[in-house]
C-alpha cells in the first residue's frame, strides 16, 4: 500500500514511491503545468465540468500528478473559481492574465516562476483520461535528448480520425520531426496504403527559453487558418521533435467529448 504525505518543497502530494524515484534519479528539473482555461468558448466553464463526481481540472491533474518523471505539477488558471477548486483539491493554482489567447501563452507564464526548470511539460486541462505514462514520455525525451528543444505527444489515427476535423493530424519527416499539422487528412489517401496517419495528443515538452521565444512570437497566417498552435512554431521556423505513444486516449473538446468521458469514468468508479 502507498501512502500519500506532505513532500516539502514540491508544494502538493505525491505518494511516497513517487518521491523516491524523484531523489533517486537526478534528471533534469522537470515542471508539469496544466493550463485551465475558464472562457472556454466550446464548453462553458469547461474546467469545473462534473466528471463521475469530480471536476475536469481535478481529473486531469490527479492523471499529471501520477507521473514519475515530474518533479511538481501546477495548475495555470485565469479564474478565481478555478483557482478555488484547485486548492479546494489539495492542488498548486497559480493566477496567470486573462489576456493569455492560447493554452501556450499560459503556460509560458507560469513558467516564470520557475527558474529553476529545465523542462516544462504542458498537459492539457481537459484531459481527464491522459495515462501518466503518456506524460513519462514526453518528459523523457526531453531529458535524455538536450538539443530538442520542443517536443509533441502524437499516437496512430484511425481513418476515422483522419477524417474528423476536431482531430489534428501531424506528419514528420523521417528523423520524425514534425512537417505540418492540419485538421485535414494529411496524408491525403490518393493511394491509401501508403498512408499512416497520427494524430497530436495534448502533451508538449519545452525547454524554458524555447517556451518563452514561443509565447512571444505573433501569431501566423498558417496557426489561424487551421486554428492549430504548433503551425506558429513550424512557421517561424522551429522543429518539435515528435514522441510516439501506444496509449489512444480523448480529451474533453466537445459536447460529445463530454458524454464519452462521463460514461468511461462513471463505469469505472466503484
Amino acid at each position: 500500500m502507498i501512502c500519500l504525505k506532505r513532500t516539502p518543497g514540491f508544494g502538493q502530494w505525491r505518494s511516497s514511491q513517487s518521491l523516491h524515484n524523484v531523489m533517486q534519479d537526478r534528471r533534469a528539473k522537470t515542471i508539469g503545468i496544466i493550463p485551465a482555461r475558464l472562457a472556454s468558448t466550446r464548453l462553458l466553464h469547461k474546467p469545473l465540468l462534473d466528471i463521475a463526481g469530480k471536476s475536469l481540472v481535478q481529473r486531469s491533474w490527479e492523471q499529471a500528478l501520477q507521473a514519475r518523471l515530474l518533479d511538481k505539477v501546477v495548475v495555470a488558471v485565469d479564474d478565481e473559481r478555478v483557482f478555488k477548486e484547485v486548492t479546494s483539491f489539495g492542488g498548486e493554482a497559480m493566477m496567470t492574465s486573462v489576456e493569455c489567447q492560447t493554452g501556450t501563452d499560459r503556460v509560458a507564464e507560469a513558467a516564470r516562476h520557475f527558474p529553476e526548470a529545465e523542462v516544462i511539460v504542458n498537459v492539457q486541462g481537459d484531459q481527464p483520461l491522459v495515462p501518466p505514462q503518456a506524460i513519462d514520455e514526453v518528459a523523457k525525451a526531453m531529458q535524455e535528448n538536450p538539443e530538442i528543444e520542443i517536443s509533441n505527444l502524437v499516437a496512430k489515427a484511425s481513418r476515422e480520425d483522419a477524417e474528423n476535423p476536431s482531430v489534428v493530424k501531424i506528419v514528420q519527416d523521417r528523423q520524425g520531426f514534425a512537417l505540418y499539422c492540419s485538421r485535414s487528412p494529411i496524408p491525403y489517401p490518393r493511394n491509401e496504403e501508403f498512408c499512416s496517419w497520427y494524430k497530436i495528443m495534448d502533451v508538449y515538452g519545452f525547454r524554458p527559453a524555447a517556451l518563452q521565444k514561443i509565447a512571444a512570437l505573433p501569431p501566423t497566417s498558417l496557426e489561424k487558418a487551421e486554428s492549430v498552435e504548433q503551425l506558429r512554431i513550424l512557421e517561424h521556423g522551429y522543429k518539435i521533435k515528435l514522441v510516439e505513444t501506444p496509449c489512444d486516449f480523448i480529451g474533453v473538446n466537445t459536447p460529445e467529448d463530454l458524454e464519452k468521458v462521463r460514461a468511461l469514468l462513471s463505469h469505472g468508479e466503484s
